[in-house]
């Protein structure tokens, strides 16, 4: 019976091994090492803003939409670099939310302490309807109010930009400007701005921070102003995913929403769309 078994064995062992042995040789499928040392390119999730400090520098590439600036880092002054940058944003890819070109604007309310002031209510020809009464001259909120007006006058008329109406204008509102300390007379001044840009049927927007915001316009942005419901966009973001977390902020006024939000790296301005 013992031999029986050894030989049952042995005979199924063989044709185990030689079952194995025929079978055919599975062929090693190549390994393609590329495909660990290279990655997809990454996906542009950010625009980018220009103005005079990068006049004669290299410009961003393959930014989702460009933000250029208007003048040369005071109110009543301009890039001289305006058109070299308006032809970089036109390159810009595009994104549905956000036009290619926007423009951004400095702005200052200096007060007797500028070097121009205005006297009455009539700027560029026209007679300003100014909600604050009339500008004689002196430092009032009327008079400031058509300080921001002129200044936006200027900045769509003779700052070399075509067709100002077809653009977004941000306003940009930061304390390295000249501002009084009254915060009323400040909100008059950006409020003459505003006013001058949605007559001419462009929209408006507020770049600062809102401890910027605070400091210049203080608690003085009445219900009524038309500041309120503009759009934000906000700055101060230390990285891009820090500059996602900021679209949930609040807006620097009532009824706004958070449009883009600005971080800084490499000397060089991101934007994200928050929407």
């Amino acid at each position: 019976m013992k031999k029986v078994l050894r030989l049952l064995l042995s005979v199924s062992a063989f044709t185990a091994i030689a079952v194995f042995s025929t079978a055919p040789a599975l062929a090693a499928k190549p390994i393609n090492y590329a495909n660990f040392k290279s990655k997809p390119a990454p996906i542009v999730e950010t625009g980018n803003d220009v103005s005079w400090p990068q006049c004669g520098k290299s410009l961003p590439k393959g930014q989702l939409f460009g933000i250029v600036g208007v003048n040369n880092g005071l109110a009543n002054a301009t890039n001289p670099c305006l058109a070299t940058q308006l032809a970089w944003a036109n390159t810009s890819t595009g994104l549905s939310v956000q036009p290619k070109v926007s423009l951004y604007v400095n702005t200052a309310n200096p007060g007797l302490a500028g070097s121009w002031w205005p006297t009455s209510n009539v700027y560029g020809g026209t007679s300003v309807n100014n909600p604050y009464g009339q500008c004689n001259g002196t430092d009032t909120a009327a008079c400031a109010y058509m300080y921001g007006y002129a200044k936006a006058f200027d900045d769509a008329n003779i700052r070399g930009i075509s067709n100002p109406s077809s653009f977004r204008w941000w306003l940009d509102v930061e304390t390295i400007n000249s501002w009084e300390s009254n915060t009323a007379r400040n909100v008059a001044d950006l409020e003459g701005m505003t006013a001058y840009f949605t007559s001419i049927g462009a929209q408006v927007g507020l770049y600062s921070t809102a401890m910027q915001w605070n400091q210049i316009t203080g608690n003085s942005v009445m219900l009524n102003s038309n500041l309120n419901g503009l759009m934000s966009w906000l700055a101060g973001a230390r990285n891009l995913s820090d500059a996602k977390n900021k679209c949930d902020l609040p807006a620097l006024t009532l009824g706004g929403f958070v449009m883009l939000t600005q971080y800084v790296a490499t000397q060089t301005d991101f934007d994200y769309s928050c929407v």
